[in-house]
């Protein structure tokens, strides 16, 4: 009886093994197969042909015509502040720019035969704000600072428009997003510690220009994509609108101030460096913008500063080679 006990035993504690391995063979099976399906995710995503994915002809387009624009709009910006006294006009040239992308925007709102608002003018008169701030700090931190160290902040737009799209549109964002902020952080750090020792007229009130041109910048591009998505708005429409009332904004300030008469007569006496090179200037930005808010609407803020961010590499390594400037092992 014991010995038929032993072998009973013995054959349920194989049963159940036999059961487990079972169980355990099923349980990886279906582990593959859910990791074979991330996989095929994974690579639909990138692979898909479609507008919307990562690797498709129209993403890599976008992002040629990105670089193409924005590299000739550096190439300008850092060429016009090459003019002695041009630094003091900074916001003049910010107005003659909101100016010209209001006239491009008005004529291509009129061949696109889009005469209805689609949102409602207060949104407008923000994200005009917004575009004051980002853009004007942004030509007159140039006075302050090394070009190159100007657009290492701007690369840097990423940390705010994660703690933006966290607070505007309540998104949330991985793990690598935040080491890809982090890891920036750093950068800028180093580079304008290196900045500080090779240029004798580095300015703390050009750092702080930046970094307002940035939180306003973060804000802009996150509430630019809400705007769109919510009331489908067109990418001209959003143009006009900021700009035309930006345009108003600077106006108003250089009255104010009292500058307006002293930079139009400055920009008199050099028509082709500030007039024909603000034009080309301008014109290349608002194409650029144009493309920008395509991103927006298409991928989300966070894969376009992505892909500006890429584009400002570039621009930096153009500014070191073009313009002559003194250099660092530390800005690597």
């Amino acid at each position: 009886m014991e010995i038929i006990k032993i072998h009973q035993h013995q054959g349920s504690d194989s049963t159940a093994s036999l059961l487990q391995i079972t169980d355990d063979k099923k349980s990886m099976d279906h582990h593959d197969r859910d990791r074979t399906v991330q996989y095929s995710s994974f690579f639909r995503r990138f692979w898909d042909p479609s507008p919307n994915s990562i690797i498709s002809p129209r993403f890599i387009a976008l992002c040629f015509l990105v670089f193409i624009y924005y590299i000739g709009y550096g190439y300008l910006q850092e060429l016009m502040f090459t003019l002695d006294g041009f630094e003091n006009t900074a916001w003049f040239l910010t107005c003659y720019q909101f100016l010209v992308y209001a006239f491009l925007s008005f004529i291509h709102l009129g061949i696109a035969g889009l005469d209805q608002r689609r949102t409602s003018y207060a949104s407008y008169i923000l994200l005009a704000l917004l575009t004051v701030m980002t853009m004007g700090l942004s030509n007159y931190a140039v006075a302050y600072l090394n070009y190159p160290t100007q657009v290492m902040f701007k690369c840097c737009k990423l940390i705010p428009v994660l703690i933006g799209g966290i607070l505007i549109q309540k998104k949330s964002f991985n793990r690598y997003d935040v080491a890809a902020a982090f890891s920036m952080s750093t950068g800028l750090i180093f580079f304008t510690l290196a900045d500080s020792k090779v240029q004798p007229n580095f300015n703390l009130y050009g750092v702080i220009i930046i970094c307002s041109a940035l939180v306003a910048d973060a804000a802009i591009g996150n509430y630019q994509e809400k705007i769109m998505r919510e009331h489908h708005v067109s990418n001209v429409e959003i143009v006009f609108y900021s700009f035309m009332f930006g345009f108003g904004f600077v106006l108003f300030g250089l009255l104010v101030t009292n500058n307006f008469f002293a930079n139009f007569e400055f920009w008199n006496q050099h028509p082709v460096q500030t007039y024909g090179y603000g034009l080309i200037f301008s014109i290349f930005g608002y194409l650029g913008i144009d493309i920008v808010l395509t991103l927006i609407k298409e991928y989300g803020a966070l894969i376009c500063v992505t892909v500006t961010t890429c584009r400002k590499s570039i621009t930096i390594v153009l500014s070191f080679t073009l313009f002559s400037k003194p250099f660092v092992f530390e800005y690597v």
